[in-house]
């Protein structure tokens, strides 16, 4: 069984930081995709930012500069350091995990946490 569990979420003003992490545990192969989707009220989940295990980023346009996404492969835990967060960052933030094996795609994903920019 494999659990994703975030941390790091929280309130904060305009032009400010968070890093939230995610480690996961259970049985993983090693070869996989980490990353972070978000969700605003009212709105489907999308992409923020993904690393592959072997180091390859892929970012949302409207974080690009400003957030940077980090992985420790031995600790299985993804981070996403959020910079010059905008009122428009505001959502919960999940962590998701993907990798095939045996022809088998295995996905899943975190509990959440809220990222709230406001002044």
């Amino acid at each position: 069984q494999v659990q994703l569990v975030e941390s790091g979420g929280g309130l904060v003003q305009p032009g400010g930081s968070l890093r939230p992490s995610c480690a996961a545990s259970g049985s993983i192969f090693s070869i996989n995709i980490m990353g972070w989707y978000h969700q605003a009220p009212g709105k489907q989940r999308e992409l923020v930012a993904v690393m592959t295990s072997g180091g390859g980023t892929s970012y949302a346009e409207s974080v690009k500069g400003r957030f940077t996404i980090s992985r420790d492969n031995a600790k299985n835990t993804v981070y996403l350091q959020m910079n010059n967060l905008k009122p428009e960052d505001t959502a919960v933030y999940y962590c998701n995990l993907v990798y095939g094996r045996d022809g088998t795609r295995y996905e899943y994903w975190g509990q959440g946490t809220q990222v709230t920019v406001s002044s």
